[in-house]
């Protein structure tokens, strides 16, 4: 059964589509710390991200850099942090987290409340 990052590239699921090239897809994390939360995955299905053949992975870091210049471009903040992390989703990927102190990328935190319009603006604004 495809994961659900799969279902959300294949459009099966509706996302905040954020980014998108051939091989790699970034959408707005739906439980955000901060505004601009983005997920950075790739197509393939690849359940960790260390068993990603080095190319893919490679070009999954350099895509998410492209991602994290915008999100820096549109939400002011002192770096964007890259987190792999996660258990729930056997489908690998990077959050992209506009920090100002390392607090910022901590996921005990509560999530932010958005409504679908400000994802949609969020995602907007990103892909500008």
């Amino acid at each position: 059964m495809a994961s659900i990052f799969t279902r959300i590239i294949q459009g099966e699921i509706p996302c905040y589509k954020v980014a998108e090239d051939d091989n790699y897809f970034a959408f707005l994390d739906i439980n955000p710390l901060r505004q601009g939360h983005t997920l950075v995955v790739p197509k393939q299905e690849i359940d960790y991200l260390f068993d990603l053949d080095d190319e893919t992975l490679a070009g999954m870091v350099l895509f998410a850099k492209k991602v994290a210049g915008k999100i820096r471009e549109k939400f002011p903040c002192r770096k964007v942090a890259m987190v792999v992390l996660g258990l729930e989703v056997a489908h690998a990927h990077i959050h992209l987290i506009p920090i100002d102190e390392e607090g910022d990328a901590d996921f005990r935190r509560e999530k932010l409340a958005c409504s679908p319009e400000e994802f949609a603006e969020t995602a907007r604004m990103l892909r500008e």
